[in-house]
């Protein structure tokens, strides 16, 4: 009887170290937080971004990393669960973009929340 009760802890202590380690991976997962601004500083709230792997797709607009997302009232958007890759960005709004001006972003920390700006100017 004593024997099963301590199995059964173990198999306890064993699972929730599993689940615990699992929840850890998904909460800090590697992010890239970009803001968008115009060339005053601004924040530039709905603008549209885009992140693609090589200069070819960013050229092209085909292949994004993941969905165009749209940035907040303050701004910025975050890409979650990214690799330790180089992003092309391309971001917009209206006819303010940043095409032809700082669209690489590398270097990003693993299991961190990494932060870039992307000024858009007239086009």
């Amino acid at each position: 009887m004593m024997k099963k009760i301590l199995l059964t802890l173990i198999l306890f202590f064993c699972f929730a170290l599993v689940v615990n380690s699992e929840s850890k991976a998904q909460i800090f997962s590697t992010k890239l937080k970009i803001t968008v601004l115009d060339e005053l500083g601004n924040v530039i709230p709905g603008a549209e971004v885009t992140l693609f792997k090589n200069k070819a797709d960013y050229l092209n607009e085909t292949n994004p990393v993941q969905e165009k997302a749209i940035a907040n009232r303050k701004g910025f958007v975050i890409f979650k669960k990214l690799e330790l890759d180089e992003y092309f960005v391309l971001a917009s709004k209206d006819d303010l973009t940043n095409t032809g001006g700082g669209v690489i972003i590398g270097n990003l920390e693993k299991m961190k929340m990494n932060k870039a700006n992307v000024i858009l100017t007239e086009f």
